[in-house]
């Protein structure tokens, strides 16, 4: 594998390190500013927002410049957010500087994804994708704890500073490695709206919203929740985010093995486990060993359904995949932005630390609904409108993960 995957590894660990990270840090963040812990929890909807209107409009934009290029000003977007988000004197700009680097996520991956792809021989391809990306796991795993810890112990600021040095070690190794690539092919955007008309790629999205919508509602006030109602100390919030991140790559390995082999049973398994396991997080959060496990089974549920549901979409919008490929990483924070919000409104209106569970649960059990519903409509379909599931193009692989 070329250097050059480093590089986009670095990039995307960068990424997932500031996107998770500020889950841990929310009780710091709330106190440093004196706003309420539901209103820095806008932190997370300001993000997720970000990234839900970036990625398609990011992506469009990428073909008027050389895969490198953009690449290298993605990066740059990325480090001036994190760097006014370190220094931001005001709640306000430190949302603006969330919303910033948001800006740079979707069209990162999406077109950090094709360009590792091309970097190999063609039988390595989904190798060269997975590495790239392997950058995003780790993130949950080490450099959210990580940056958990050292903002609950020097200052949620120089977490962020540190974020932003990553992204210009990314940023160097991209012009440094990253050989020159030709602009991508202009987007017939006529072309890739009409398959947004298709009720399958909507309800695929709808699915996608509701369901990781689910596991953040929880995830956004796990601190809180944590220190505050199952009586963990502060300091314990990192390795629960370690036990979380493990959760999510099980998850997301288990999903992405069965995915190819019986896509609707295994959303069908993973969603309703997941919106049981929510539901009774609001009993196990109130004792600690309970609440471990069951944070693990929530990151190891909610990330099983990642490959299967971008999948969904993908097969769905056959033939026109690049737009729905962002807008389904979009799709992804939309339900970030919404649990994160509804999980706010929970909290402010006295229910406790613990509703937000119960507003997962819902959402969850909504998307289930929705790919019942979606199965239906799929066997009712007549022959010849009905879009038989072949093989995921390169350029259908190349997003497979949010």
């Amino acid at each position: 594998m070329p250097l050059a995957l480093l590089a986009l590894a670095i990039g995307a660990f960068g990424i997932g390190t500031t996107e998770f990270v500020i889950m841990g840090l929310l009780p710091e963040v709330s106190g440093d500013f004196g706003v309420s812990i539901p209103a820095a929890g806008y932190l997370v909807t300001g993000y997720a927002l970000g990234v839900m209107l970036g990625a398609p409009l990011m992506t469009v934009l990428g073909t008027k410049v050389s895969r490198k290029r953009m690449l290298m000003l993605l990066m740059g977007l990325f480090i001036a957010g994190n760097l006014l988000s370190a220094l931001a004197p005001s709640f306000g700009l430190m949302l603006t500087g969330r919303v910033v680097a948001s800006l740079a996520h979707g069209a990162f991956f999406g077109i950090g994804s094709v360009v590792a792809a091309d970097l190999v021989a063609p039988d390595k391809k989904a190798g060269a994708i997975a590495l790239m990306f392997t950058g995003l796991t780790v993130a949950n795993v080490v450099g959210v704890p990580l940056g958990t810890l050292v903002g609950q112990s020097i200052g949620w600021r120089v977490t962020f500073g540190i974020v932003a040095a990553l992204g210009v070690v990314g940023l160097a190794g991209i012009a440094g490695l990253v050989p020159d690539m030709p602009k991508a092919e202009g987007v017939r955007l006529r072309h890739e709206l009409a398959a947004l008309k298709n009720i399958q790629v909507l309800l695929a999205m709808a699915m996608t919203v509701l369901g990781f919508g689910g596991v953040f509602a929880a995830i956004t006030y796990i601190a809180p929740m944590m220190t505050r109602v199952t009586g963990f100390a502060d300091g314990s919030v990192t390795w629960l985010l370690v036990l979380f991140g493990l959760g999510m790559v099980g998850g997301n390995l288990v999903g992405g093995r069965y995915a190819d082999r019986a896509l609707m049973p295994m959303l069908y398994l993973s969603l309703g486990a997941l919106t049981v396991v929510l539901a009774l997080f609001t009993l196990t959060a109130h004792d600690k060993i309970a609440a471990a496990v069951t944070l693990v089974l929530i990151g190891a549920l909610g990330f099983a359904t990642v490959p299967p549901l971008q999948k969904r979409v993908l097969d769905q919008a056959h033939g026109a995949p690049t737009l729905a490929s962002a807008l389904n990483i979009g799709a992804f924070n939309l339900g970030n932005a919404l649990s994160a919000w509804l999980g706010g409104l929970v909290i402010g209106a006295g229910l406790g630390y613990t509703a937000p569970n119960w507003v997962g649960a819902v959402l969850a059990a909504s998307a289930l609904v929705l790919a019942f519903v979606s199965a239906v409509l799929e066997r009712r379909a007549t022959p010849s409108g009905t879009v038989p599931a072949g093989p995921v193009s390169t350029e259908r692989r190349t997003v497979v993960s949010h």
